[in-house]
């Protein structure tokens, strides 16, 4: 049991760590070069404005990330609780990090799939140049081979992991 609040301990905190850097990175997509003027003009891109980063990798997870601590640490509430009840709070917190996770997770790949929102160039050939704020890669299906490639690359690591495990 011992090992389990360890873990509870170590998993809380790392959860927490990321559940920030979530929020950071999102925050920072909505602040270019430290500008409040993209975001007045409306020149961020859509999966930025959702701010999953902010309230999926960020709130939902460290408000789970905290509930895991205390349940390692057995602080407050959670020093009188009984199995059942601390059992079910950390499939709860486990269920509400996943589904921050995920949102964020899936709002990354549509990202991924539209490509960057900026400004290019829409003339025709030899046309005097006109310039517009977009997705220039939105139609584009080879930006699926991105997360593609990240999914392979995935699959590989979590191999890599577990038969390295079983090596001498």
């Amino acid at each position: 049991m011992a090992c389990s609040r360890t873990c509870s301990r170590i998993l809380g905190l790392s959860l927490g760590t990321t559940a920030l850097f979530a929020a950071v990175a999102n925050t920072l997509l909505l602040f270019p070069n430290w500008d409040v003027t993209y975001l007045l003009r409306g020149l961020i891109g859509r999966q930025a404005m959702l701010g999953s980063g902010l309230w999926g990798g960020g709130l939902m997870v460290l408000t789970a990330a905290t509930l895991i601590s205390l349940m390692g640490w057995r602080y407050g509430c959670f020093s009188k609780i009984g199995p059942c009840r601390r059992m079910l709070t950390a499939l709860l917190s486990s269920g509400l990090a996943l589904l921050g996770a995920l949102i964020c997770f899936i709002t990354s790949g549509v990202a991924l799939k539209d490509g960057p929102f900026c400004m290019f160039d829409v003339s025709p050939f030899n046309q005097t140049q006109a310039w517009k704020h977009g997705y220039p890669f939105k139609d584009l299906h080879n930006s699926l081979l991105q997360i593609l490639l990240v999914v392979i690359h995935v699959i590989n690591s979590f191999l890599g992991l577990f038969c390295s495990l079983c090596e001498k």
